[in-house]
């Protein structure tokens, strides 16, 4: 299966205002320690955005939408990365495309 970039979908969350989603070097540390156990978040998600990927974003919200936003991952980030706000941002995309909120 290939995977569409789209540079509209790029855009979107850029103007939104994503801060630091390309910092996410995988390292894992945000996985061991999510309460909720949601073992692609950030790391897969973060890449789907960057590259514009719509569809899988999409496929992807139940888990966005399932995060506590505890911030419990952004103190074990090597990078710093702003996790909470990215998904709050993801969140507000995928009410606006996809269900035109």
């Amino acid at each position: 299966m290939s995977l569409r970039i789209n540079f509209d979908v790029i855009n979107k969350i850029e103007a939104l205002g994503s801060q630091g989603m390309e910092k996410c070097y995988n390292c894992g540390n945000c996985v061991g320690i999510c309460p909720m156990e949601l073992n692609i978040l950030p790391r897969k998600i973060f890449r789907y955005a960057l590259l514009g990927v719509h569809d899988k974003l999409i496929e992807e919200k139940e888990m966005i939408f399932s995060c506590l936003l505890c911030k419990r991952c952004e103190e074990s980030c090597p990078s710093d990365v702003p996790i909470s706000e990215n998904i709050r941002l993801l969140r507000y995309y995928i009410n606006r495309e996809e269900f035109k909120i």
